[in-house]
């Protein structure tokens, strides 16, 4: 059975950094596409950022382009988001979750998550 779990959420005050992990088990999914999500209360899950199997193509929202960066080490079945710059805004519950594909299809399309680790962005 697949597993994904999150860690690194916590505090931080606005300006600040904060570095998301995601860890796999019960199968590589290296060759998996895998997604940072994120929901604040109240509101829908969003996209935040996509990294290829291969790391060779990343993509991100554009309300967190330039301020985060997303990475895997297939080594360590660990995929990972760098979150720089950080507002108010961007406070909410992150989840990671993987697709067997090597295209992003939607939220709808995702095959495993996991269950979230919160980032609290105070002003």
């Amino acid at each position: 059975q697949v597993q994904l779990v999150e860690s690194g959420g916590g505090l931080v005050q606005a300006g600040g950094s904060l570095r998301l992990s995601c860890a796999a088990s019960g199968r590589t999914l290296i060759s998996d596409i895998i997604v940072w999500f994120r929901q604040a209360p109240g509101n829908e899950r969003e996209f935040v950022a996509s990294i290829s199997w291969n790391a060779a193509r990343t993509v991100y929202a554009d309300s967190v382009k330039g301020r985060f960066t997303i990475s895997r080490d297939n080594t360590k079945y660990s995929v990972y988001l760098q979150m720089n710059s950080l507002k108010p805004e961007d406070t909410a519950v992150y989840y990671c979750a993987a697709e067997r594909s090597s295209i992003y299809s939607g939220i709808g399309g995702m095959d495993y998550w996991g269950k979230g680790t919160l980032v609290t962005v105070s002003s």
